[in-house]
């Protein structure tokens, strides 16, 4: 698996002239450190002195960052196979008429796998940056700068993930689902981007 290599071994097949892992697995990463600096504010405030009042929100939203962390985390093997199921299709034979067929059924399958998962990566980026208001909010003081961190990777990530919807989408002969997966992605990111430059402006205040 590749989310068990080390961040350098990462980041070298990244830079590699192979096109997996590229952005959507870099999306689903980025989406995953957010939700980890979101559970490290929690696990740091839970216990603390004078943090009595909120310990029971701080193990609430800890138990959603961590399911959030494992799914970002997973995502990063969806989109190489997705990525991989278009460049298997393009391989199809495409002597016959049925072939021909064939191969573009297999495209256009491989295509929408691929804009499904990172729309779905950007649909849990966006839970990132829900927790990350919720532990910035009311977590412990000298560790607030990293839900702020926190809460622009979940960011990051959604507006990677949305690129990687973008440029399959327009291949896609399934154009209402590709106009309705384009329109829910734009409110997402519209949204996101106002609540992360909220939560931002949160943690700065703190921070003096």
């Amino acid at each position: 698996m590749i989310t068990q290599s080390s961040v350098e071994k990462f980041l070298d097949d990244l830079a590699s002239g192979h096109p997996t892992p590229g952005g959507g697995s870099a999306a689903a990463i980025m989406g995953a450190m957010g939700a980890a600096l979101v559970s490290m504010v929690c696990n740091v405030t839970i216990g603390k002195k004078g943090y009595e009042g909120v310990e029971a929100e701080m193990k609430a939203v800890l138990h959603e960052s961590e399911k959030v962390r494992r799914r970002l985390t997973a995502m990063v093997a969806d989109d190489i196979a997705a990525f991989d199921s278009i460049l298997a299709a393009y391989k199809l034979p495409k002597a016959t008429d049925a072939d021909k067929a064939r191969r573009a059924a297999a495209i256009q399958a491989g295509l929408r796998r691929a804009t499904e998962t990172p729309l779905d990566c950007a649909r849990v980026c966006a839970e990132v940056i829900a927790l990350s208001r919720r532990a910035s909010e009311h977590g412990y003081l000298n560790v607030i700068s990293d839900g702020g961190v926190g809460v622009l990777a979940g960011f990051t990530g959604l507006r990677s993930a949305a690129l990687n919807v973008y440029i399959n989408a327009p291949a896609l002969k399934d154009r209402a689902f590709a106009e309705q997966a384009t329109a829910e992605l734009e409110k997402l990111v519209e949204f996101c981007a106002a609540e992360t430059e909220a939560v931002y402006k949160i943690v700065r205040d703190k921070l003096g």
